[in-house]
């Protein structure tokens, strides 16, 4: 059930896939035709507050740990992410710093986040979008905590096991709300919960794991991911017919980027299929 969150380019030959590579210098400026995709950025590194920079643009300051922005639009392309401590950028020396590339029509979370050694790491989700059955949801749950492999439990019951450290796992289940644990892979030893989830029908709730297991400060933050319905009456798709990412966070808007065109992808659905074939 697990594949790894995209690193790198998905599969050689496919210069498609939405990649974290090594830091350059400056902000990609290759403006395309426009086209855009849905990104939300999570802070996932405990006791630190944060400025993200694109470049040398300041895009959210004051980043506080937990905190999931709103789904934002933005052109497809390719920019150079650097997360300073709070107030020591842009002339400073990053915690992080990738090239993040983002093609056309995908939904994707950015996630600022602890190794499973602890050292801060940057990873990019793309986040599943395509339909799901009627009567039901999608689970996808993160592994981006300093801790070791994990068990996700529904009603006691494992539902992902052995999840790692920059992994995802998900599937369909039945719409209705759950009560969900993380323990240490292979025991009842309980990491993070339990907590309720509402899995609503034609949602993709996604579900981090974040924190520091040594700090004993582990949590879970989640997102829903709307507009999967199978049935007539769903609900709608956004604008440019992706689903959007909604949560219940305060909003901290990127700010408008001007982004390079990395690769002609169709749709997320197409993207989606190729990391699936690269596990």
């Amino acid at each position: 059930m697990t594949s790894r969150v995209v690193g790198a380019t998905v599969a050689a030959g496919f210069a498609v896939a939405l990649s974290v590579t090594a830091g350059s210098p400056a902000l990609a400026q290759q403006q395309n035709s426009g086209d855009q995709a849905s990104v939300s950025v999570l802070h996932g590194i405990p006791g630190l507050t944060v400025d993200v920079y694109a470049g040398d643009k300041e895009l959210i300051p004051d980043f506080e740990p937990g905190t999931l922005t709103d789904s934002m639009k933005l052109d497809a392309g390719s920019y150079d992410i650097k997360i300073f401590k709070d107030g020591e950028g842009p002339d400073g020396t990053p915690a992080i710093e990738k090239t993040v590339d983002v093609p056309a029509g995908v939904s994707a979370t950015l996630v600022a986040h602890l190794t499973a050694e602890g050292k801060p790491a940057l990873d990019a989700f793309v986040n599943d979008v395509s339909k799901v059955p009627a009567g039901k949801a999608r689970l996808t749950v993160r592994h981006v905590a300093a801790a070791p492999a994990v068990d996700v439990r529904a009603g006691g019951t494992p539902v992902f096991e052995d999840l790692v450290n920059p992994e995802e796992a998900k599937g369909e289940v039945d719409a209705g709300t759950v009560s969900a644990d993380v323990v240490l892979a292979g025991t009842d030893t309980v990491a993070i919960g339990p907590a309720d989830l509402d899995l609503a029908e034609g949602t993709n709730t996604v579900v981090y794991a974040w924190g520091s297991a040594d700090d004993k400060n582990l949590q879970l933050k989640t997102q829903s991911l709307t507009g999967m319905h199978s049935a007539p009456g769903g609900v709608p798709a956004g604008e440019t017919g992706a689903a959007e990412a909604a949560t219940h966070n305060e909003s901290i808007p990127l700010g408008a980027l001007s982004l390079g065109a990395v690769s002609a992808l169709g749709a997320a659905g197409l993207l989606y299929r190729l990391r699936s074939s690269a596990r």
